[in-house]
């Protein structure tokens, strides 16, 4: 069929955002709930979309993994904070990360530096940053869970207790003012405190989607890092504790 030129923005919009709600979609092409029903009618006719739930998605997206879902969401602004997060890294640094889309965006933008010691438990990052470059990485052991391909658990944890880097790197699955880093899972928290504490200097990636939200587990109080970097100034509240503690904050642009 001939798509109309809302067809095509419609495919570009889910290429560039993965799954996206019809209300959204109305928002972003200025039109009616009802005439981006009327568009997308077709496109679901064909298979070249895919609806569900009040949202539509691409054939392609819906198998994806949930790590592979997250790395769509903010794709710009992770991207921008690994790229500034990267310019502060050196060739021959060595450098701890934990899983994370952020950090996988990190690790795709260190393939042009050289002589890296890599220290992590994503085998994502792992595999982007290993047999390049004359790096070395060395990974974590464990079990790797089936959604992320991360290590976890004990005896990942002892493993990274024998280095001391120059870079290490967390993501947050939140920022509270009060609390700190906090993250939804506790082995996730727990590997990504451990991480904070191989490192001369303490960096959190993270982009603005986090501030203000509570997780589940602290991961640390914001005396415990050095930087952190984002794509968007953070509130007022998390702002001042993060400079009470003494926290460089680099916005991306």
């Amino acid at each position: 069929m001939n798509h109309s030129k809302r067809h095509n923005d419609i495919i570009r919009l889910l290429q560039q955002h993965g799954t996206v709600t019809i209300a959204d979609l109305a928002k972003r092409l200025d039109v009616s709930l009802e005439t981006v029903r009327r568009d997308i009618r077709p496109l679901t006719d064909n298979g070249a979309v895919v609806k569900m739930h009040g949202a539509v998605a691409l054939p392609s997206v819906v198998g994806e993994a949930p790590f592979e879902k997250r790395m769509r969401e903010n794709s710009e602004a992770k991207k921008a904070i690994a790229i500034a997060m990267a310019a502060t890294i050196h060739d021959g640094d060595s450098i701890m990360l934990d899983t994370g889309t952020t950090t996988s965006y990190l690790a795709r933008e260190l393939l042009s530096h050289r002589r890296l010691t890599v220290v992590t438990n994503s085998s994502d990052i792992a595999r982007t940053l290993s047999t390049v470059n004359d790096n070395r990485v060395y990974m974590a052991g464990g079990e790797l869970r089936s959604d992320n391909g991360a290590a976890f658990g004990v005896s990942s944890i002892e493993f990274i207790s024998h280095f001391t880097v120059g870079h290490a790197v967390i993501t947050a699955g939140a920022i509270d003012a009060a609390i700190g880093i906090m993250d939804y899972d506790l082995e996730e928290a727990e590997f990504a405190r451990a991480v904070v504490s191989r490192g001369k200097r303490t960096v959190v990636i993270t982009d603005h989607s986090k501030f203000g939200r509570q997780g589940l587990v602290r991961v640390c109080e914001f005396g415990a890092l050095t930087d952190l970097f984002t794509d968007k100034a953070p509130p007022r509240d998390i702002a001042a504790a993060l400079k009470t503690a003494g926290v460089t904050v680099t916005l991306a642009r």
